[in-house]
């Protein structure tokens, strides 16, 4: 791997350039062979790691692990603009953001595949906007996920043969701790299906900045366990990292056929959302 420095965001171009960007959530860190590394600041401060940057399928595509090299960031201390600027620093346009999650409905098991249509926020304390003013810019989130990417994903894991739930509900909570059971249950009272800690703002960013976004969760364990089974058992970190780490070759399996199937130009609205710190 070489090693190439770029200039502060709003600079010049970076002297590797990709068109779809990936992030590695928990235990996913690397995911290019023979790539440039290319060292990045932005307005917002450092990415969580520098981007590496390669060839899938003749295609170019950026990887940076959202949590750092060593998961030293907690999700609510990850700086999502700086992730997400560097990203489009270097090009990208399309991006996907494979995450461990966990299930709330019975249905959605552990090893199957969520590309989520749906998101809601129960963050807080986390700057999730590039619009702090004097310029305001307020962007329609009805649908907060790429159509078309999230269609490829989808199509892709079918192709597969992997189980993969093509729509549902990601309810992303602050971290770092898990639910309790009642906040679980309540979760899994409003038919949610995927709890996760790092889809907002990440999401959100990217679509302020004019990108396309479509997530891809792994479900590792189920919340608080399946309700009604008296032995369920609430999840553990180390449970969860030890599920995608024996998982993660699917991940980097799936995730090369969805990056070669991503259509040469985009057909989507996602692109109109960009406002006038982005141009």
């Amino acid at each position: 791997m070489s090693t190439a420095a770029s200039a502060p965001g709003g600079g010049d171009v970076p002297p590797a350039t990709a068109e779809i960007g990936v992030f590695g959530g928990s235990g996913f860190y690397s995911f290019l062979d023979d790539a440039v590394e290319v060292t990045l600041d932005t307005p917002y401060g450092p990415p969580a790691a520098p981007v590496t940057i390669g060839d899938v399928g003749g295609r170019r595509v950026a990887f940076l692990p959202r949590h750092g090299r060593r998961h030293e960031l907690p999700p609510h201390r990850i700086n999502y603009r700086a992730n997400l600027w560097a990203m489009r620093e270097v090009g990208v346009t399309r991006l996907i953001g494979p995450c461990a999650a966990g299930s709330l409905q019975p249905a959605v098991a552990p090893g199957d595949f969520v590309v989520p249509d749906q998101l809601v926020d129960r963050t807080w304390g986390r700057a999730d906007t590039f619009y702090d003013g004097p310029v305001a810019h307020h962007v329609s989130y009805a649908d907060p996920y790429c159509a078309e990417l999230s269609a490829v994903a989808v199509a892709s894991a079918r192709a597969a043969g992997i189980t993969v739930h093509p729509s549902g509900t990601v309810i992303v909570i602050q971290g770092p701790r898990f639910s309790t059971r009642a906040e679980s249950r309540w979760y899994r009272s409003q038919g949610f299906e995927v709890i996760n800690m790092t889809q907002y703002p990440e999401a959100y960013l990217a679509r302020e900045l004019g990108l396309c976004y479509a997530a891809i969760a792994l479900i590792t364990d189920y919340d608080t366990g399946v309700e009604g089974e008296a032995e369920a058992e609430p999840v553990t970190q180390a449970e969860v990292f030890a599920f995608f780490k024996s998982n993660l070759d699917r991940v980097r399996a799936l995730l090369f056929d969805v990056v070669a199937a991503v259509p040469e130009k985009r057909s989507c609205a996602c692109g109109e959302a960009v406002g006038p710190l982005a141009h």
